[in-house]
């Protein structure tokens, strides 16, 4: 069936013009236009599609360059199976660059297909795959090609080859020619790489995979995956069941080193410790072989993701750093720099942890070291929240771009704003550190809130911190803020780029069963030119264990100093 365009392009659509641009484009009355506009759209949305046909002929007769019409009557005329219409339509949407294009050809292949037109539906079907389509499974489940799903070609193009029949080898050959293909079609789309490391990895791993553990390919693909250069790009690893076994421990990248934050109940004795190293591998050592295999926008994302990758015993066995993955050997030092070592067995209970998803029986240090826990480790759990400080200043915590069910962004934001124009408010801090991202179309609304507001976007009134959690939609927005508002950053640099390529829209390998994305939507939310690799806080603050366990925030308090002391910025 079509497929919409779900941001502000809403459909894919069509231009079905018998007539010429400047014949058609004559407007005798506006007001007439928007009452058919209006109905044509009321129409649509009551699929009565009938109706709608002959109310966006009308539209489009009269706009034939607005692509919004276009679409909307190109998906009104495959509901009344006018699929010659539909067809020639979506060619000439193509044509003129509007939507997402890879839907159009898509809906070009359905259209085929129902026409019983099979080798176009075929030709169409790769078409759209090759400029970007998607969703397998969308496609794997169509209804509208069951007139060409039974032949070999589209079972290749949709990836539904029978896997039942292959050997161990062929398998995951048939996953590592999948993966390559999704990187060909889709990475490279949007980025200048080479292709030369990608392809020696690529032929390393298709000539050895009989000489290599399950484990060991897992790290293969990931290696590869990594060469992509980007955050979003990647292998799944604890889709698999190896990567769901992790020692219940939570390690935590300082300026001091790495050190466990968080524990079962079992290890909370552990809380504290610095990691010195993995059986006999230094802690170094350990970062410097898995870095590699992870995938990144910049080196706050390798920070970030090798703290969650040494849980894995069997991935660190995979990577030969240890010899038994059944019990964690911790190299291990105390507060009063006593040395020892621990043996930590893994269990599935809980496959991947970070600062927002510690298990509510799990022990954080700063809940045992008999101190306040500082804002921003309060409520990391929260999407938004808000709290009002001394001086004047109110401390806002921004966890995720996501709409929270019982209070949508946009009536949070109103009742931050309420709040600020009713309080003596002048100061305002934006904590974006636990913030790995979500929906970017939400952001608008806030940023003009911000800039509409006299009382706060004043230099020395605003301020933002960042980490290297902050990720994706709140890469955007960091970037916005930047970019738009009179902010002073403060903290670690951001874990993207100004300009980055991102979206998800994982597709699951059939023979391993790896869960894997390749992004493929660019976000120049900054100016062409801007090649940084990430957003560079003006006050450098980086974390320290010392701050951490002592629970205090050292951003937050070099932000209250500055504001106290009436510093000029």
């Amino acid at each position: 069936m079509p497929l919409r365009n779900i941001p502000s392009v809403l459909i894919p659509g069509i231009l079905f013009i018998h007539f010429s641009i400047a014949a058609c484009a004559q407007q005798s009355d506006p007001g007439e236009f928007f009452t058919v506009l209006n109905s044509a759209r009321q129409f649509t949305t009551t699929q009565k599609w009938k109706e709608a046909v002959d109310a966006w002929e009308q539209v489009v007769e009269r706009n034939p360059v607005n692509g919004e019409y276009i679409a909307r009557l190109g998906e009104a005329y495959y509901y009344i199976a006018q699929y010659a219409k539909s067809i020639d339509a979506y060619k000439k949407q193509i044509e003129l660059g509007y939507g997402n294009l890879y839907i159009a050809a898509y809906n070009i292949a359905c259209c085929y297909s129902l026409a019983g037109e099979k080798e176009n539906a075929l030709q169409w079907l790769q078409k759209s795959f090759d400029m970007g389509f998607r969703s397998y499974t969308v496609a794997q489940k169509d209804a509208d090609f069951n007139n060409i799903s039974s032949d070999p070609r589209f079972k290749k193009i949709v990836a539904l080859e029978d896997i039942s029949k292959m050997n161990r080898t062929e398998g995951w050959r048939y996953d590592l020619e999948i993966l390559k293909r999704e990187v060909m079609r889709k990475a490279y789309l949007r980025r200048e790489l080479s292709f030369d490391e990608f392809n020696k990895q690529y032929k390393e791993i298709y000539n050895s995979i009989d000489k290599k553990t399950d484990v060991q390919l897992i790290m293969a693909f990931m290696k590869l995956m990594a060469t992509v250069n980007d955050g979003h790009s990647a292998i799944f690893a604890p889709s698999r069941k190896e990567f769901q076994l992790a020692v219940p421990l939570q390690f935590y990248h300082f300026k001091e080193g790495l050190y466990i934050v968080a524990a079962d109940e079992k290890h909370k004795h552990l809380l504290g410790a610095k990691v010195l190293g993995f059986e006999k591998k230094t802690v170094d050592e350990v970062n410097k072989a898995l870095s590699p295999i992870l995938a990144r926008d910049n080196e706050m994302g390798v920070l970030y993701h090798l703290a969650g990758l040494v849980r894995y015993p069997l991935a660190l066995q995979g990577a030969g750093l240890i010899s038994n993955a059944n019990a964690l050997e911790l190299q291990l030092m105390d507060g009063n720099g006593k040395k020892f070592t621990a043996s930590i067995e893994p269990d599935m209970t809980t496959a991947r942890v970070d600062q927002k998803s510690v298990p509510v029986n799990w022990v954080t240090l700063n809940q045992v070291n008999g101190k306040p826990i500082p804002l921003y480790l309060k409520n990391t759990k929260t999407y938004y929240w808000f709290e009002q400080l001394p001086n004047k200043v109110l401390y806002l915590q921004w966890n995720a771009v996501v709409n929270d069910k019982a209070e949508s962004l946009r009536q949070f934001t109103d009742r931050l704003f309420k709040y600020i124009n009713d309080n003596e408010i002048e100061k305002l801090v934006i904590d974006l550190r636990w913030n790995n991202g979500g929906n970017t179309m939400l952001l608008p609304y806030f940023i003009n809130s911000i800039i509409r507001s006299d009382k706060i976007n004043k230099r020395g009134n605003l301020f933002v911190i960042t980490g290297r959690r902050t990720f994706s939609a709140a890469q955007n927005l960091s970037t916005y803020l930047e970019q738009r508002t009179n902010s002073i950053f403060v903290g670690e640099p951001t874990g993207s780029n100004p300009n980055f390529v991102g979206e998800e829209d994982f597709i699951t390998l059939p023979y391993s069963q790896l869960a894997m994305n390749v992004s493929d939507l660019f976000w120049q939310s900054s100016w062409p030119g801007d090649h940084r690799i990430w957003i560079a806080p003006s006050i450098y603050i980086p974390p320290t264990f010392k701050a951490y366990n002592e629970n205090r925030d050292e951003c937050l308090d070099a932000i209250i100093k500055l504001v106290t002391e009436k510093k000029a910025f």
